[in-house]
């Protein structure tokens, strides 16, 4: 079992990890979007939803996505990125 499986047996774990994702998250993008304008001209990107006309796609494992709050705007979507990502104009990739 490795560590992005362990998750979905452990609901106690999956809560706090997740916590610790977004945390992360928040902290990365907001200085990501304070810095990088390239997402002004896009229609769709992957993860990001700090522009209005932005549809977002929040793509992460089954029982992440089961968790993760309805947000306005944005599209959850349980996936595998070894098996497939969702297509967009841009995809963000962080680091984990």
């Amino acid at each position: 079992m490795n560590a992005f499986e362990y998750p979905a047996t452990d609901p106690r774990f999956n809560n706090v990890f997740n916590k610790g994702m977004l945390n992360h998250t928040t902290i990365v993008m907001k200085k990501i979007l304070e810095t990088y304008k390239g997402f002004k001209g896009l229609k769709e990107v992957v993860d990001v939803v700090e522009y209005p006309q932005i549809k977002g796609i929040n793509y992460d494992l089954p029982h992440v996505i089961t968790e993760a709050p309805a947000i306005n705007g944005v599209e959850h979507v349980g996936g595998d990125i070894f098996d497939s990502v969702p297509s967009g104009e841009a995809i963000f990739m962080k680091q984990f």
